[in-house]
Protein backbone atom coordinates (compact mmCIF):
# COMPACT_ATOMS: atom_id res chain seq x y z
CA UNK A 1 0.00 0.00 0.00
CA UNK A 2 2.87 2.48 0.96
CA UNK A 3 5.09 1.69 -2.24
CA UNK A 4 5.55 4.63 -4.20
CA UNK A 5 3.91 4.74 -7.83
CA UNK A 6 5.72 4.77 -10.88
CA UNK A 7 5.55 8.33 -12.62
CA UNK A 8 2.67 8.68 -14.80
CA UNK A 9 3.39 8.75 -18.40
CA UNK A 10 1.48 9.03 -21.46
CA UNK A 11 0.55 5.18 -22.32
CA UNK A 12 2.22 3.65 -24.83
CA UNK A 13 0.54 3.65 -28.98
CA UNK A 14 0.26 -0.05 -28.77
CA UNK A 15 -1.78 0.38 -25.40
CA UNK A 16 -4.15 2.86 -27.16
CA UNK A 17 -4.40 0.98 -30.21
CA UNK A 18 -5.42 -1.81 -28.23
CA UNK A 19 -7.81 -0.24 -25.83
CA UNK A 20 -9.65 1.36 -29.14
CA UNK A 21 -9.75 -1.71 -30.85
CA UNK A 22 -11.79 -3.15 -28.07
CA UNK A 23 -13.69 -0.34 -27.13
CA UNK A 24 -14.96 -0.04 -30.73
CA UNK A 25 -15.65 -3.84 -30.88
CA UNK A 26 -18.25 -3.37 -28.12
CA UNK A 27 -19.36 0.50 -28.04
CA UNK A 28 -19.31 1.08 -32.11
CA UNK A 29 -20.63 4.60 -33.07
CA UNK A 30 -20.40 5.45 -28.89
CA UNK A 31 -16.43 5.20 -29.21
CA UNK A 32 -15.11 8.59 -31.04
CA UNK A 33 -11.79 10.01 -31.49
CA UNK A 34 -12.30 13.07 -33.53
CA UNK A 35 -10.08 15.94 -32.92
CA UNK A 36 -13.46 18.19 -32.29
CA UNK A 37 -14.70 15.92 -29.70
CA UNK A 38 -11.61 15.39 -27.81
CA UNK A 39 -10.37 18.64 -27.52
CA UNK A 40 -14.28 19.55 -26.19
CA UNK A 41 -13.74 16.97 -23.85
CA UNK A 42 -10.18 18.46 -22.83
CA UNK A 43 -12.07 22.16 -22.30
CA UNK A 44 -12.12 24.24 -19.38
CA UNK A 45 -14.00 27.49 -18.54
CA UNK A 46 -10.94 29.43 -17.39
CA UNK A 47 -7.10 29.59 -18.44
CA UNK A 48 -6.35 25.98 -18.03
CA UNK A 49 -4.91 25.03 -21.20
CA UNK A 50 -6.43 22.43 -23.02
CA UNK A 51 -4.88 18.88 -22.81
CA UNK A 52 -7.47 16.42 -24.66
CA UNK A 53 -7.89 12.79 -23.96
CA UNK A 54 -7.06 10.19 -26.88
CA UNK A 55 -10.49 8.70 -26.77
CA UNK A 56 -14.01 9.50 -25.85
CA UNK A 57 -16.52 7.17 -24.75
CA UNK A 58 -20.14 7.59 -23.75
CA UNK A 59 -21.82 4.14 -21.87
CA UNK A 60 -24.80 3.73 -20.87
CA UNK A 61 -24.70 1.81 -17.59
CA UNK A 62 -22.68 1.23 -14.44
CA UNK A 63 -21.80 -2.11 -16.07
CA UNK A 64 -20.73 -0.52 -18.89
CA UNK A 65 -18.52 2.27 -17.08
CA UNK A 66 -17.29 -1.38 -15.30
CA UNK A 67 -16.23 -2.92 -18.41
CA UNK A 68 -14.33 0.41 -20.10
CA UNK A 69 -12.34 0.70 -16.70
CA UNK A 70 -11.47 -2.79 -16.74
CA UNK A 71 -10.25 -2.53 -20.02
CA UNK A 72 -7.90 0.82 -19.36
CA UNK A 73 -6.84 -1.17 -16.43
CA UNK A 74 -5.08 -3.76 -18.30
CA UNK A 75 -3.58 -1.69 -20.30
CA UNK A 76 -2.43 1.08 -17.71
CA UNK A 77 -4.60 3.60 -20.01
CA UNK A 78 -5.14 6.81 -17.71
CA UNK A 79 -9.67 7.47 -17.42
CA UNK A 80 -11.11 10.77 -17.16
CA UNK A 81 -14.68 10.67 -15.79
CA UNK A 82 -16.71 13.70 -17.41
CA UNK A 83 -20.33 15.42 -16.86
CA UNK A 84 -21.20 18.83 -18.54
CA UNK A 85 -18.32 20.01 -18.58
CA UNK A 86 -19.10 22.84 -16.47
CA UNK A 87 -15.83 22.81 -13.95
CA UNK A 88 -13.35 25.77 -13.88
CA UNK A 89 -10.08 24.44 -12.80
CA UNK A 90 -9.02 21.84 -15.22
CA UNK A 91 -11.14 18.72 -13.29
CA UNK A 92 -11.72 17.04 -16.89
CA UNK A 93 -8.28 17.95 -18.78
CA UNK A 94 -6.21 14.70 -19.46
CA UNK A 95 -2.61 15.65 -18.55
CA UNK A 96 -1.95 12.44 -19.72
CA UNK A 97 -4.00 11.76 -22.73
CA UNK A 98 -6.35 8.42 -21.92
CA UNK A 99 -10.10 7.39 -22.17
CA UNK A 100 -12.70 10.22 -21.15
CA UNK A 101 -15.60 8.26 -20.19
CA UNK A 102 -18.80 10.63 -20.80
CA UNK A 103 -21.85 10.16 -18.71
CA UNK A 104 -23.63 12.34 -20.27
CA UNK A 105 -25.88 8.81 -22.00
CA UNK A 106 -26.81 7.86 -18.03
CA UNK A 107 -30.03 9.63 -17.38
CA UNK A 108 -32.45 7.47 -15.63
CA UNK A 109 -33.92 8.59 -12.88
CA UNK A 110 -33.80 5.18 -11.26
CA UNK A 111 -36.76 6.11 -8.33
CA UNK A 112 -38.12 8.36 -5.97
CA UNK A 113 -39.69 7.91 -3.01
CA UNK A 114 -41.87 10.57 -2.09
CA UNK A 115 -42.39 9.18 1.34
CA UNK A 116 -38.55 9.01 2.02
CA UNK A 117 -38.20 12.16 0.68
CA UNK A 118 -35.35 10.76 -1.95
CA UNK A 119 -34.60 9.68 -4.90
CA UNK A 120 -31.82 7.43 -6.86
CA UNK A 121 -30.55 9.31 -10.17
CA UNK A 122 -27.49 8.00 -12.54
CA UNK A 123 -24.63 10.36 -12.67
CA UNK A 124 -25.40 12.01 -16.37
CA UNK A 125 -29.00 13.61 -14.67
CA UNK A 126 -28.39 17.36 -14.54
CA UNK A 127 -30.09 19.23 -11.93
CA UNK A 128 -32.27 20.70 -14.20
CA UNK A 129 -33.70 17.65 -15.24
CA UNK A 130 -33.98 16.27 -12.23
CA UNK A 131 -35.86 19.40 -10.69
CA UNK A 132 -38.20 18.70 -13.67
CA UNK A 133 -38.85 15.36 -12.59
CA UNK A 134 -40.18 16.26 -9.09
CA UNK A 135 -42.07 19.11 -9.49
CA UNK A 136 -45.56 17.40 -9.76
CA UNK A 137 -44.80 15.61 -7.27
CA UNK A 138 -44.26 19.13 -5.14
CA UNK A 139 -40.16 18.20 -4.32
CA UNK A 140 -37.02 19.50 -5.08
CA UNK A 141 -33.59 19.36 -5.05
CA UNK A 142 -31.82 22.00 -3.31
CA UNK A 143 -27.79 22.25 -4.76
CA UNK A 144 -27.91 25.03 -6.92
CA UNK A 145 -24.37 25.62 -8.56
CA UNK A 146 -26.12 28.26 -11.39
CA UNK A 147 -24.35 25.52 -13.80
CA UNK A 148 -26.65 23.38 -15.21
CA UNK A 149 -24.17 20.60 -13.81
CA UNK A 150 -24.75 16.77 -13.98
CA UNK A 151 -25.44 15.17 -10.46
CA UNK A 152 -22.53 13.01 -10.85
CA UNK A 153 -19.85 15.82 -11.32
CA UNK A 154 -21.34 18.02 -8.59
CA UNK A 155 -20.91 14.42 -6.44
CA UNK A 156 -17.23 15.27 -7.39
CA UNK A 157 -16.49 18.13 -7.15
CA UNK A 158 -18.68 18.64 -3.98
CA UNK A 159 -20.89 20.29 -5.12
CA UNK A 160 -22.46 23.76 -3.51
CA UNK A 161 -24.75 27.08 -4.37
CA UNK A 162 -26.80 29.69 -4.11
CA UNK A 163 -29.13 27.53 -1.64
CA UNK A 164 -26.19 26.04 0.64
CA UNK A 165 -26.54 28.40 3.27
CA UNK A 166 -30.07 26.37 4.30
CA UNK A 167 -29.92 23.88 2.24
CA UNK A 168 -26.15 22.76 2.67
CA UNK A 169 -23.65 21.12 0.32
CA UNK A 170 -23.65 18.15 -1.57
CA UNK A 171 -21.73 16.13 1.37
CA UNK A 172 -25.31 16.93 3.17
CA UNK A 173 -27.49 15.96 0.57
CA UNK A 174 -26.09 12.65 -0.88
CA UNK A 175 -26.94 9.35 1.03
CA UNK A 176 -25.40 6.77 -1.13
CA UNK A 177 -23.23 5.96 -4.30
CA UNK A 178 -22.78 3.18 -6.69
CA UNK A 179 -19.00 3.60 -8.15
CA UNK A 180 -16.61 2.17 -10.27
CA UNK A 181 -13.41 1.89 -8.90
CA UNK A 182 -10.25 1.88 -10.72
CA UNK A 183 -9.62 -2.01 -11.11
CA UNK A 184 -13.14 -1.96 -12.66
CA UNK A 185 -14.83 -3.18 -9.15
CA UNK A 186 -18.48 -1.78 -8.75
CA UNK A 187 -19.09 -0.98 -5.21
CA UNK A 188 -22.43 0.68 -3.59
CA UNK A 189 -21.25 3.05 -0.09
CA UNK A 190 -24.13 3.40 1.94
CA UNK A 191 -27.97 2.49 2.26
CA UNK A 192 -30.72 5.15 1.45
CA UNK A 193 -31.29 5.01 5.84
CA UNK A 194 -30.91 8.78 6.18
CA UNK A 195 -28.14 7.50 8.90
CA UNK A 196 -25.83 4.90 9.77
CA UNK A 197 -22.80 3.35 11.88
CA UNK A 198 -21.83 0.79 10.21
CA UNK A 199 -18.07 1.32 8.95
CA UNK A 200 -15.90 3.91 6.81
CA UNK A 201 -18.05 6.56 5.39
CA UNK A 202 -17.20 5.45 1.79
CA UNK A 203 -19.61 7.75 0.60
CA UNK A 204 -18.33 10.76 1.76
CA UNK A 205 -14.72 10.00 0.79
CA UNK A 206 -15.82 9.93 -2.69
CA UNK A 207 -17.83 13.28 -2.87
CA UNK A 208 -15.04 15.84 -3.85
CA UNK A 209 -12.63 13.19 -5.28
CA UNK A 210 -12.84 14.62 -8.32
CA UNK A 211 -12.96 11.23 -9.98
CA UNK A 212 -9.10 10.50 -8.81
CA UNK A 213 -10.61 7.88 -6.79
CA UNK A 214 -13.07 5.94 -8.69
CA UNK A 215 -16.00 7.20 -11.51
CA UNK A 216 -19.61 7.64 -9.72
CA UNK A 217 -22.38 6.20 -11.61
CA UNK A 218 -25.54 6.72 -9.36
CA UNK A 219 -26.41 8.77 -6.94
CA UNK A 220 -29.19 8.35 -3.68
CA UNK A 221 -30.33 12.29 -2.91
CA UNK A 222 -31.89 13.98 -0.09
CA UNK A 223 -34.78 15.96 -0.87
CA UNK A 224 -37.22 18.62 -0.03
CA UNK A 225 -40.33 19.72 -0.07
CA UNK A 226 -41.30 22.82 -2.51
CA UNK A 227 -42.29 25.86 -0.12
CA UNK A 228 -45.32 26.84 0.60
CA UNK A 229 -43.86 30.78 0.22
CA UNK A 230 -40.69 31.81 -1.86
CA UNK A 231 -40.00 35.36 -2.23
CA UNK A 232 -36.79 37.60 -3.48
CA UNK A 233 -35.48 41.18 -3.38
CA UNK A 234 -32.68 43.48 -3.77
CA UNK A 235 -30.84 45.48 -1.23
CA UNK A 236 -28.04 47.51 -2.58
CA UNK A 237 -25.17 49.04 0.20
CA UNK A 238 -23.04 51.58 -0.03
CA UNK A 239 -19.83 49.69 0.63
CA UNK A 240 -19.03 45.72 0.04
CA UNK A 241 -17.96 45.86 4.10
CA UNK A 242 -21.63 47.19 4.83
CA UNK A 243 -22.99 44.20 2.97
CA UNK A 244 -21.03 41.51 4.35
CA UNK A 245 -21.55 43.02 7.55
CA UNK A 246 -25.24 42.80 7.08
CA UNK A 247 -24.78 39.52 6.03
CA UNK A 248 -22.56 38.37 9.21
CA UNK A 249 -25.49 39.61 11.24
CA UNK A 250 -28.51 38.08 9.94
CA UNK A 251 -26.67 34.91 9.97
CA UNK A 252 -25.66 35.22 13.73
CA UNK A 253 -29.31 36.37 14.18
CA UNK A 254 -30.89 32.94 12.77
CA UNK A 255 -32.70 34.06 9.89
CA UNK A 256 -33.09 31.23 8.02
CA UNK A 257 -32.61 32.83 5.00
CA UNK A 258 -32.32 30.60 1.89
CA UNK A 259 -30.24 32.79 -0.30
CA UNK A 260 -27.84 35.35 0.15
CA UNK A 261 -25.62 36.41 -2.43
CA UNK A 262 -23.25 39.17 -2.96
CA UNK A 263 -22.09 41.11 -6.18
CA UNK A 264 -19.70 44.10 -5.65
CA UNK A 265 -20.57 47.13 -8.37
CA UNK A 266 -18.55 46.00 -10.83
CA UNK A 267 -20.28 42.71 -11.24
CA UNK A 268 -23.82 44.68 -11.33
CA UNK A 269 -22.11 46.97 -13.81
CA UNK A 270 -21.98 43.70 -15.75
CA UNK A 271 -25.10 41.37 -15.32
CA UNK A 272 -27.00 45.00 -16.15
CA UNK A 273 -25.25 45.17 -19.48
CA UNK A 274 -25.45 41.46 -20.00
CA UNK A 275 -29.23 40.70 -18.65
CA UNK A 276 -30.59 44.16 -19.96
CA UNK A 277 -31.66 45.19 -15.98
CA UNK A 278 -31.43 48.13 -14.00
CA UNK A 279 -30.01 47.43 -11.00
CA UNK A 280 -28.42 49.86 -8.62
CA UNK A 281 -24.93 49.80 -9.80
CA UNK A 282 -23.04 49.62 -5.46
CA UNK A 283 -22.45 46.57 -3.84
CA UNK A 284 -25.69 44.25 -3.92
CA UNK A 285 -27.74 41.62 -2.14
CA UNK A 286 -29.53 39.27 -3.52
CA UNK A 287 -31.77 37.81 -0.76
CA UNK A 288 -34.54 35.12 -0.92
CA UNK A 289 -36.69 33.37 1.91
CA UNK A 290 -38.43 29.91 2.26
CA UNK A 291 -41.25 29.02 4.48
CA UNK A 292 -45.00 29.99 5.11
CA UNK A 293 -46.42 32.77 3.63
CA UNK A 294 -46.43 34.36 7.77
CA UNK A 295 -43.05 33.30 7.67
CA UNK A 296 -41.30 34.48 4.40
CA UNK A 297 -42.97 38.21 5.56
CA UNK A 298 -41.47 37.99 8.93
CA UNK A 299 -38.07 37.28 7.62
CA UNK A 300 -37.79 39.84 5.31
CA UNK A 301 -38.63 42.53 7.54
CA UNK A 302 -36.20 41.30 10.27
CA UNK A 303 -33.69 41.63 7.28
CA UNK A 304 -34.85 45.14 6.25
CA UNK A 305 -34.47 45.99 10.02
CA UNK A 306 -30.60 45.06 9.97
CA UNK A 307 -29.38 46.68 6.32
CA UNK A 308 -30.71 49.71 7.61
CA UNK A 309 -28.38 49.26 10.10
CA UNK A 310 -25.88 49.35 8.38
CA UNK A 311 -26.88 51.77 5.10
CA UNK A 312 -28.57 49.75 3.22
CA UNK A 313 -31.87 50.05 0.88
CA UNK A 314 -34.09 50.26 -0.22
CA UNK A 315 -34.60 46.74 -0.03
CA UNK A 316 -37.07 45.68 -3.03
CA UNK A 317 -39.05 42.66 -4.00
CA UNK A 318 -39.33 40.72 -6.91
CA UNK A 319 -42.86 39.37 -5.90
CA UNK A 320 -44.10 37.53 -9.47
CA UNK A 321 -42.27 34.30 -10.27
CA UNK A 322 -41.24 35.64 -13.25
CA UNK A 323 -39.36 38.64 -12.37
CA UNK A 324 -37.97 36.22 -9.39
CA UNK A 325 -36.51 33.57 -11.63
CA UNK A 326 -35.30 36.31 -14.01
CA UNK A 327 -33.01 37.82 -10.93
CA UNK A 328 -31.81 34.80 -10.02
CA UNK A 329 -30.82 33.72 -13.73
CA UNK A 330 -28.82 36.87 -14.36
CA UNK A 331 -27.02 36.00 -11.42
CA UNK A 332 -26.39 32.32 -12.97
CA UNK A 333 -25.49 34.24 -15.60
CA UNK A 334 -22.76 36.64 -13.73
CA UNK A 335 -19.61 34.56 -14.92
CA UNK A 336 -20.29 35.24 -18.47
CA UNK A 337 -21.86 38.55 -17.47
CA UNK A 338 -18.25 39.56 -16.31
CA UNK A 339 -16.44 38.25 -19.47
CA UNK A 340 -18.42 41.26 -21.43
CA UNK A 341 -16.74 43.71 -19.47
CA UNK A 342 -13.45 43.29 -21.27
CA UNK A 343 -14.24 41.18 -24.55
CA UNK A 344 -11.06 39.13 -25.80
CA UNK A 345 -9.96 38.85 -22.17
CA UNK A 346 -9.79 35.25 -20.36
CA UNK A 347 -11.77 34.59 -17.46
CA UNK A 348 -9.22 33.44 -14.38
CA UNK A 349 -12.67 32.50 -12.42
CA UNK A 350 -11.66 31.32 -8.68
CA UNK A 351 -12.75 31.23 -5.01
CA UNK A 352 -12.28 31.08 -1.02
CA UNK A 353 -14.47 30.29 1.56
CA UNK A 354 -13.37 31.91 5.10
CA UNK A 355 -15.65 31.54 8.83
CA UNK A 356 -18.51 34.28 8.43
CA UNK A 357 -16.97 36.22 11.20
CA UNK A 358 -14.04 37.06 8.98
CA UNK A 359 -16.15 37.42 5.91
CA UNK A 360 -16.00 41.64 5.27
CA UNK A 361 -12.56 41.36 6.76
CA UNK A 362 -11.44 39.52 3.84
CA UNK A 363 -13.83 40.62 1.05
CA UNK A 364 -12.75 44.35 1.87
CA UNK A 365 -9.01 43.53 1.62
CA UNK A 366 -9.44 41.53 -1.61
CA UNK A 367 -11.04 44.98 -2.77
CA UNK A 368 -7.72 46.36 -2.24
CA UNK A 369 -5.84 43.78 -3.87
CA UNK A 370 -7.56 44.53 -6.98
CA UNK A 371 -7.30 47.96 -7.13
CA UNK A 372 -3.90 47.94 -6.18
CA UNK A 373 -2.85 45.33 -8.59
CA UNK A 374 -4.73 47.16 -11.89
CA UNK A 375 -7.11 44.41 -12.71
CA UNK A 376 -10.38 44.03 -13.23
CA UNK A 377 -12.22 41.38 -11.39
CA UNK A 378 -15.65 41.66 -10.73
CA UNK A 379 -16.43 39.77 -7.12
CA UNK A 380 -19.76 37.59 -6.51
CA UNK A 381 -20.28 34.92 -3.95
CA UNK A 382 -22.69 32.99 -1.60
CA UNK A 383 -22.04 34.74 1.00
CA UNK A 384 -24.06 33.34 3.73
CA UNK A 385 -21.61 30.46 4.02
CA UNK A 386 -18.57 32.59 3.83
CA UNK A 387 -18.24 31.76 -0.01
CA UNK A 388 -16.82 34.34 -2.83
CA UNK A 389 -15.90 34.14 -6.38
CA UNK A 390 -13.24 36.34 -8.12
CA UNK A 391 -13.31 36.20 -11.74
CA UNK A 392 -10.01 38.55 -12.83
CA UNK A 393 -10.53 39.25 -16.76
CA UNK A 394 -6.54 39.17 -18.20
CA UNK A 395 -5.20 39.53 -21.38
CA UNK A 396 -3.13 36.40 -21.70
CA UNK A 397 -0.68 38.04 -24.44
CA UNK A 398 0.33 40.32 -21.71
CA UNK A 399 3.28 38.68 -19.47
CA UNK A 400 3.21 41.13 -17.08
CA UNK A 401 -0.74 40.80 -16.82
CA UNK A 402 -0.71 37.09 -16.60
CA UNK A 403 1.46 37.43 -13.49
CA UNK A 404 -0.13 40.18 -11.93
CA UNK A 405 -3.28 37.54 -11.92
CA UNK A 406 -1.34 34.67 -10.93
CA UNK A 407 0.65 36.66 -7.93
CA UNK A 408 -3.09 38.11 -6.79
CA UNK A 409 -4.25 34.78 -6.89
CA UNK A 410 -1.81 33.84 -4.58
CA UNK A 411 -2.19 36.19 -2.16
CA UNK A 412 -5.95 35.75 -2.15
CA UNK A 413 -6.32 31.77 -1.13
CA UNK A 414 -3.13 32.79 1.53
CA UNK A 415 -5.03 35.40 2.59
CA UNK A 416 -8.57 33.40 2.88
CA UNK A 417 -6.33 30.21 4.70
CA UNK A 418 -4.77 32.94 6.45
CA UNK A 419 -7.98 33.69 7.94
CA UNK A 420 -8.64 29.75 8.94
CA UNK A 421 -10.42 29.54 6.04
CA UNK A 422 -10.30 27.37 2.43
CA UNK A 423 -8.55 27.41 -0.62
CA UNK A 424 -11.71 26.78 -2.54
CA UNK A 425 -15.17 26.79 -1.06
CA UNK A 426 -17.12 24.77 -4.17
CA UNK A 427 -14.56 24.93 -7.53
CA UNK A 428 -12.61 21.87 -6.34
CA UNK A 429 -9.16 21.50 -6.49
CA UNK A 430 -8.16 19.98 -10.22
CA UNK A 431 -4.81 20.92 -11.15
CA UNK A 432 -4.91 24.76 -10.38
CA UNK A 433 -5.09 24.39 -6.67
CA UNK A 434 -2.95 21.70 -6.09
CA UNK A 435 -0.11 23.46 -4.89
CA UNK A 436 -2.20 25.25 -1.83
CA UNK A 437 -3.68 21.90 -0.23
CA UNK A 438 0.02 21.68 1.52
CA UNK A 439 -0.76 25.32 2.52
CA UNK A 440 -4.03 24.30 3.91
CA UNK A 441 -3.64 20.73 5.31
CA UNK A 442 -0.30 20.56 6.13
CA UNK A 443 2.15 17.95 4.94
CA UNK A 444 1.01 14.75 7.40
CA UNK A 445 -2.80 15.63 5.75
CA UNK A 446 -1.46 16.17 2.54
CA UNK A 447 0.42 12.55 2.98
CA UNK A 448 -2.68 10.66 4.17
CA UNK A 449 -4.41 11.89 0.99
CA UNK A 450 -1.84 10.23 -1.09
CA UNK A 451 -1.59 7.35 0.62
CA UNK A 452 -5.36 6.82 0.30
CA UNK A 453 -5.11 7.78 -3.04
CA UNK A 454 -2.08 4.79 -3.49
CA UNK A 455 -4.18 2.16 -1.48
CA UNK A 456 -7.52 2.55 -3.90
CA UNK A 457 -5.70 3.51 -7.00
CA UNK A 458 -2.55 1.82 -7.03
CA UNK A 459 -1.73 2.08 -10.67
CA UNK A 460 -2.56 5.65 -11.15
CA UNK A 461 -5.00 5.44 -13.58
CA UNK A 462 -7.98 7.20 -12.03
CA UNK A 463 -7.63 11.52 -13.18
CA UNK A 464 -4.33 11.22 -12.74
CA UNK A 465 -2.53 15.01 -12.28
CA UNK A 466 -5.78 16.10 -9.86
CA UNK A 467 -5.63 16.68 -6.10
CA UNK A 468 -2.70 15.42 -5.19
CA UNK A 469 0.56 14.65 -7.06
CA UNK A 470 1.95 11.04 -6.89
Amino acid sequence: MNAPHAARGKPSDAALASVLSELSQRYGDRVVTSAAVREQHGHSLTWVNNQPPDIVVYPRSTEEVSDIVKLCAAHDVPVIPYGTGTSLEGHINAPYGGVCVDVSLMKRIVAVHDEDLDCVVEAGVTRKELNEHLRDKGLFFPIDPGADASIGGMVATRASGTNAVRYGTMKDVVLALTAVLPSGEIVKTASRAKKSSAGYDLTRLLIGSEGTLGIVTEITLKLHGIPEAISAGICPFPSVKAACDAVIMTIQTGIPVARIELLDEVQVKAVNLHSKLSLPESPLLLLEFHGTEGGVQEQAERFGEIAAEFGGGPFDWATKPEDRSRLWQARHDAYWAAKGLRPGAQSVATDVCVPISRLAECVEATKRDILESGLVAPIVGHVGDGNFHVQPLVNTDDPAEIEACEAFVDRLVRRAVAMEGTCTGEHGVGQKKMKYLEVEHGPAALGLMRVLKQAIDPHNIMNPGKIVAL
